[in-house]
């Protein structure tokens, strides 16, 4: 771990050295026959959350099928677009109750599943959804290959409901805003919409207060406590804010307030229990864990098991804004800092682009801002990447020229949370729990 850095420059970055080191394996979905394997003092409130992801799917499938009874030709998929951008959330108050505001919550409202989240990708300042329409768009990826980790086992049903690309959660901050400058009956549909999109969070929550990507399950790795995209962050940002009830969240009732306050302190738990530990010392954590066993596990073909820089500066962010952190908060925002100071990759830039010569790659570069890779390994700590073959390898200047442009193996995001614990440390100097 202390000689993380010299290794990184001597070793990892030299194709004198590199080489795959391994292959990525599929994460596993959450299932009755996993479930039976788990402590018996566990297995029933699994079994329950099974069973409840399993009616839902039924439920949110025989809604579509029911609104395309008649035999009419079925509707064209929703337009794509990146939803968050269709939502903003940064406008003056009373923007929120302009007619352009009110459409496009009317917009949400109508592509809100039976089940009460949403899907990714829409374009919430278009049309409204068409009965018999999908509530989502066509988010499979061009890229799939044989066995691919990201190939749907229902091509038709996938990512329906979902916390991935800020879906859901965006939703609900811009219908609670729409909600507080509309009062009266003309704001009740946001409000109940809102009600919904909060217990289809509840709903979705594992037992051990973490969230999947995709619930209703839809298997593989969307069923894993998903850092990436926040999910359980961004959820649990929300749920905070309805228990707290204060002003666009005055309007919810006392008791799913008081569920909600619930639900974001089983959220904290879980993002303490998964930092990861090696060799005793808490590290920092994985894009994704297993949602039983709690182990970082594969995403996409390219997303190994491994330490992430990125999905941890963001929950050292999360962690550093509570008001009143614990011993435990503070000691895993120590660990998580430090691990991220030690993995600095210094003297090298990240440089070229789409349309340069040899692409996107890593140079050295005497005096260059420390930059982070995106995946460490986490046993010994040192920058992997992976390629759409699923093989991981020790050098980026290994992989393939598609995958090579396009994903951030390399950025300064980190950056973020070493200038904010500089500040944070400064007033939370109690003792850590040890």
């Amino acid at each position: 771990m202390i000689l993380r850095s010299l290794l990184c420059s001597l070793l990892v970055f030299s194709s004198l050295h590199a080489s795959v080191i391994g292959t990525s394996k599929p994460a596993e979905s959450i299932t009755a026959v996993r479930i039976a394997a788990l402590p018996a003092k566990d297995r029933a409130v699994w079994i329950a959350y099974l069973q409840r992801s399993e009616r839902q799917m039924r439920a949110d499938r025989a809604a579509l099928a029911a609104e395309r009874t008649g035999g009419g030709p079925e509707p064209t998929l929703p337009k794509e677009s990146f939803s968050a951008r269709t939502m903003p959330l940064d406008r003056d108050a009373a923007w929120y109750g302009s007619d352009e505001a009110r459409h496009i919550a009317d917009v949400i409202v109508s592509f809100q599943t039976p089940g009460g989240g949403w899907s990714k990708n829409l374009n919430m300042s278009g049309e409204p959804r068409a009965r018999g329409q999908s509530y989502t768009t066509d988010n499979i990826s061009k890229y799939l290959g044989p066995d691919d980790f990201d190939a749907p086992k229902d091509p038709h049903w996938n990512y329906v409901s979902t916390l991935d690309n800020d879906a859901t959660n965006t939703e609900l901050h811009f219908l609670a805003k729409v909600a507080g400058a509309t009062p009266g009956a003309a704001g009740e549909p946001y409000r109940a919409s809102f009600l919904r999109g909060v217990r289809y969070l509840l709903a979705a929550q594992f037992p051990n207060g973490g969230w999947p990507q995709v619930w209703p399950l839809e298997g593989g790795y969307h069923d894993a406590i998903t850092y990436n995209d926040n999910a359980v962050t961004e959820s649990a940002e929300v749920l905070t804010a309805v228990a707290a009830g204060k002003g666009d969240y005055a309007f919810v009732p006392a008791e799913l307030r008081q569920q909600a306050g619930t639900s974001a302190a089983r959220a904290l738990k879980c993002i303490l229990a998964t930092q990861v530990i090696v060799n005793g010392q808490r590290t920092i954590w994985a894009q994704q864990h297993d949602a039983l066993t709690l182990a970082p596990v594969a995403g996409r073909n390219f997303e190994p098991a491994a330490l992430s820089s990125g999905e941890s500066t963001d929950i050292l962010l999360y962690l550093m804004q509570m008001p009143h952190p614990s011993p435990e908060v503070v000691a895993a925002v120590q660990a998580g800092v430090k691990w991220l100071q030690d993995a600095e990759v210094k003297n090298h830039a990240w440089v070229g682009g789409r349309n340069t010569p040899g692409g996107r790659h890593l140079e050295p570069k005497a005096g260059a801002e420390p930059i982070w890779a995106r995946y460490y390994s986490i046993d010994k700590g040192m920058p992997i990447f992976g390629d759409r073959d699923k093989t991981i390898h020790d050098d980026v200047n290994e992989l393939t020229l598609e995958r090579r442009n396009g994903y951030a193996w390399f950025g300064n995001g980190p950056r973020q949370a070493l200038d904010a614990y500089a500040a944070w440390s400064e007033s939370h100097v109690h003792s850590a729990a040890h």
